[in-house]
């Protein structure tokens, strides 16, 4: 190993406090503030010096820092917030000095965004890059819980000072009415359906059993319904989530971005504060976003009266590149060969199907779980999906990262979705009623209130987004997605994907040997299984 910093005995006891090994070529920094590492990595891709080098000779032995005074006892928090200060007031200076949005991505903080409607937390888990949020499920939690009497779900401010408060107010109360009436019905029929064998703990069989209940239910929950939001990121996606939130047209989101800001503005403002809404850069951004809206409604309105092709739930593979094939099996050569891609794939097209699968077989045999990720030569088959299903659905499948997707406003033009586990029993005409009330409020309000009546609509409505992703991403999606503990609905749009995708390219399917396209009654029971089996082996 080579080592190119040598350290006195009084600087390894200095560094052993920040990082964790002072002699190995790796390790980890740890107990300094997000500012300091940020700026740290800043000039530590500007520095000949290694990192512990760098953070000796510029931040602990700085005493334009103050960095002594990070070590001072916790109850000295006014020395501390001066360090701090120092550090921040250093580390804009190498942010003005370099330039460079990448430097945003050197430091992170947790956040938590409690009693966020669904609806916002879909619109925040919009920013995916650089961030990765987690959401309360609704598979897990019983929502029926009243606070003061009443249900969580988000009083619109627009709604509530408007004339369809009382409407919007009772609409609510009567989905969540509905949700909690149906909790101990169904859970009686489930449970008589499917009775617990002698072999399953009972632990693990109520943790199914309630899965399987709050599935059935949570298309009743209105997008108003109140969830608790965690999420990890680096300082470029806080800024571009403020950016974007604080533009959004929904009051709650407005509202949502200035508190973020306030908050992250706390812990780690360098990294935030071209997202002030005063500074020179969010203005511009707002202006720009306003501007950029309002000229594609005026030609989206212009361009109203298209021919719908695609009302009906379904999952409709509408764009793909016919040279898929080729492109991948040339580009998974390409890394063990001197030619160039160009020349493999015209090599590729010219291939037999038979040396096309030994190819694809080669990339595949040695694959013995979903974890094992296909190489990147399968991010060259491009694919569009376009969606009509459920708003449950889209939350849970609106998480990839990797891929592009955008949706429409959340209606009830498109119908809703009945578990079959409802119709046919006493259930139905309550589930039904509580969906058609809920059309008719979200109509009323529709009529004035466009984007506002999307907090009325139920997760059961059907809702119109697309993908656009490549086969590796597909890959990972639809054999994680079709797993036998997932919900049940969005199990069937994965299971349709690989499908579809094999249909059109019978090659591919190799690439999909993971994907479950069988059925399950209680489909989280043999994970809850493992869980208490694990829980038991580690008392």
């Amino acid at each position: 190993m080579i080592k190119t910093e040598n350290f006195t005995k009084e600087q390894i006891d200095i560094l052993k406090k920040y990082v964790t090994n002072t002699s190995s070529n790796i390790f980890v920094l740890k107990n300094l503030p997000e500012v300091i590492k940020g700026a740290l990595f800043s000039r530590y891709s500007r520095s000949s010096l290694g990192l512990r080098s760098l953070l000796l000779k510029d931040f602990i032995l700085n005493d334009e820092i103050s960095f002594s005074l990070f070590d001072q006892s916790s109850n000295e928090k006014e020395d501390q917030s001066l360090a701090v200060e120092k550090a921040n007031n250093f580390y804009d200076r190498i942010l003005d000095g370099f330039g460079d949005d990448s430097i945003g991505e050197l430091g992170g903080a947790h956040l938590a965004i409690e009693n966020v409607s669904i609806l916002g937390a879909k619109i925040i888990e919009d920013c995916r890059i650089g961030g990765s949020p987690l959401e309360k499920s609704t598979r897990y939690m019983y929502f029926d819980k009243k606070v003061n009497g009443e249900y969580l779900f988000y009083k619109e401010p627009i709604l509530m000072t408007s004339a369809y408060k009382n409407i919007y107010l009772e609409t609510c109360n009567h989905l969540f009415d509905t949700y909690s009436k149906l909790i101990p019905t169904l859970t009686k029929i489930i449970k008589k359906d499917f009775p617990k064998d002698e072999d399953v703990s009972e632990v693990a069989y109520k943790a199914a059993l309630r899965a399987k209940v709050l599935d059935c239910l949570r298309g009743l929950l209105p997008a108003s319904t109140l969830t608790n939001l965690g999420t990890f990121g680096n300082g470029r996606y806080y800024e571009n989530l403020i950016r974007k939130v604080s533009t959004h047209s929904l009051a709650e989101m407005q509202e949502i971005s200035k508190d973020v800001y306030s908050e992250l503005y706390k812990e780690m403002p360098s990294f935030v504060k071209r997202a002030d809404p005063t500074s020179k850069y969010q203005i511009s951004h707002t202006k720009f976003i306003e501007k950029t809206r309002k000229n594609l409604q005026i030609l989206s309105d212009e361009h109203s009266k298209l021919v719908e092709e695609h009302r009906n739930p379904g999952i409709y593979l509408i764009n793909f590149d016919p040279d898929s094939v080729a492109k991948v099996a040339s580009s998974l050569l390409f890394e063990f060969n001197q030619s160039s891609l160009a020349a493999f794939q015209k090599y590729a097209k010219s291939l037999s199907n038979e040396e096309i699968i030994r190819i694809f077989e080669a990339a595949t045999a040695a694959r013995k779980n979903r974890r094992h990720k296909s190489f990147r030569a399968l991010e060259n088959a491009p694919f569009t999906f376009e969606v009509v299903a459920d708003f449950g659905i889209y939350r849970d499948l609106q998480r990839h990262r990797m891929l592009t997707q955008e949706r429409q406003l959340l209606t009830c033009d498109y119908g809703y979705f009945i578990p079959k586990e409802i119709m046919g029993t006493e259930m139905e005409k309550d589930y039904e009623n509580a969906m058609k009330k809920a059309k008719q409020t979200y109509d009323t309000i529709a009529n004035e209130l466009k984007e506002e009546a999307q907090y009325i609509v139920p997760m059961a409505y059907n809702l119109h987004w697309y993908f656009n992703i490549n086969l590796r991403s597909l890959q990972w999606l639809c054999e994680l997605r079709s797993g036998a503990a997932g919900h049940q609905n969005y199990r069937y749009v994965a299971q349709e994907m690989a499908k579809q995708v094999c249909k059109k390219f019978p090659e591919f399917e190799n690439f999909f040997k993971f994907v479950d396209f069988e059925g399950y009654s209680l489909g989280r029971m043999d994970q809850e299984i493992r869980r208490v089996e694990k829980t038991k082996a580690r008392r």
